[in-house]
């Protein structure tokens, strides 16, 4: 039996060995193969999600190897505080796709979708497996600090119940903002939309304390038009690499390098990262149709990524004007470390913006201002675990210095910080600890149930208004 186990150990310890994107390569492949996906397709997808874990970690590098001593420079120089590179969301992604709790999570998300449909709780199937790697960081969070995975799991479980609630009561406002007619059954659990209820809190005050607001509001489309190249990813990333050049003295050559290098990382960041999505395209299909097969004779909605509302322009307007905020706001907020490079583009906030405030320009400004602090400081929290779990998993960017922190912009705040403390008391547990982490769930279980009443309740206006 010890024989047995040690081989058994020995495998494992070979095949977490062979590194993230061979192993993701084997994992992908054979679970589409037991979902009946064919072995051609099967063998595309696992092959798709090794190069792209595989490019995505060469852009990170490429962007750390020439920022990191520039920022460094900065730092030891002005003494800031700002001492925590953001790396965007791949470095997030390339992390859990590394785990292998991930595959965990994403079986414990499609029995929690499969008993939810079957009690009649949700109408949605959830096929964004990709990103459930959002909810991944939160379970690995808790288990980096407490140890317990089945907290973790547990966590997990809660957070996508919720996502799927959402993508329920999300449907008549995406059908309305996205002009899809009734026998539309696209929706999207994407977790970015968690942060639904605080925009929605906001944009209430706005109600009452701005009425007119809604008079100087513009046309998205107009605005892009004009801002053109200017607005580009790649226009954008060239900025941010003058403005690391500006803030660590850099020569003019040293500055146009880092300019370059910002605008080819920030364009790869969204062509590379276009590529996960195929790559678990084919377990997406098997498990849609191995649930449609069962569910055949109901109307189900089919959830994919925030994309679908990417057609409109006010996300790229807001996403423009935010970005300068960012920066300023990331320089002089205290309590935060992180200084915005990858995720300079706020793709995690503006689809939540665009759904609530029904693509108000003005409106979506204001609330993104002022949520920016949020995703700030939880990008600041994580960031030890972040950096000690890419070290153990052997997916360190190359180009960082040592002993550096790093960390992403991401989505999920709010989730984040909880996760956090539900860790950190776990670990060291008290009773008064336990008392505060029971209330602050509570609690925000309440937020989410006013805010599933409050969107009911003006999706009933809105149906009134029309007839």
């Amino acid at each position: 039996m010890e024989l047995f186990i040690d081989y058994i150990n020995r495998s494992f310890v070979f095949f977490i060995g062979l590194g993230a994107s061979a192993m993701m390569f084997f994992i992908i492949t054979l679970l589409s193969l037991v979902m009946k996906v064919n072995l051609s397709k099967s063998l595309e997808g696992g092959l798709r999600m090794a190069i792209a874990l595989t490019g995505m970690g060469a852009i990170i590098s490429l962007l750390t190897s020439q920022f990191g001593p520039a920022l460094n420079l900065f730092v030891e120089r002005t003494g800031s505080s700002l001492v925590i590179n953001d790396l965007g969301w791949a470095v997030l992604a390339l992390i859990t796709w590394s785990s292998v709790y991930t595959l965990l999570f994403v079986f414990v998300c499609l029995i929690v979708n499969l008993v939810m449909i079957l009690l009649k709780k949700t109408n949605t199937l959830n096929v964004d497996l990709f990103n459930i790697w959002h909810l991944s960081i939160l379970g690995l969070i808790i288990d980096f600090y407490s140890g317990y995975i089945f907290i973790s799991i547990l966590f997990v479980a809660f957070i996508y119940v919720l996502m799927l609630k959402n993508a329920d009561v999300m449907k008549p406002r995406l059908n309305s903002v996205l002009n899809y007619d009734s026998k539309n059954i696209t929706t999207t659990a994407h977790p970015a939309f968690l942060f639904n209820p605080i925009v929605l809190i906001f944009n209430k005050i706005i109600d009452r304390l701005l009425p007119s607001i809604d008079k100087l509001d513009f046309n998205a489309d107009t605005l892009n038009q004009k801002i053109g190249f200017w607005g580009s990813k790649f226009a954008i990333g060239t900025y941010l690499g003058i403005f690391v050049g500006l803030l660590s003295n850099s020569s003019l050559q040293e500055m146009l390098a880092l300019s370059f290098i910002g605008g080819v990382c920030i364009e790869l960041f969204g062509i590379v990262g276009s590529w996960f999505g195929p790559a678990i395209e084919p377990l997406s299909q098997g498990v849609t149709r191995t649930m449609t097969q069962k569910f055949g004779g109901r109307k189900l909605y089919i959830g994919i990524d925030w994309a679908i509302v990417g057609t409109r322009a006010e996300i790229w307007a807001t996403a423009n004007i935010l970005a300068p905020f960012l920066i300023v706001i990331a320089l002089f907020l205290r309590g935060n470390q992180t200084l915005p490079l990858g995720g300079i583009i706020m793709t995690c906030l503006v689809p939540s913006l665009l759904l609530i405030t029904q693509g108000k320009i003005i409106r979506m400004t204001l609330i993104g201002i002022i949520s920016i602090p949020l995703y700030l400081w939880a990008a600041t929290e994580i960031a030890e675990f972040t950096t000690q779990t890419s070290l153990s998993l052997g997916t360190y960017p190359s180009g960082l210095p040592d002993n550096s922190l790093f960390t992403s912009i991401e989505a999920i705040p709010i989730e984040k910080l909880i996760a956090l403390w539900i860790g950190r008391t776990a670990a060291q547990p008290t009773y008064l600890s336990l008392i505060m982490i029971a209330g602050a769930l509570i609690l925000y279980s309440f937020l989410f149930l006013w805010y599933f009443k409050a969107m009911e309740k003006e999706t009933s206006e809105e149906k009134k208004a029309v007839n």
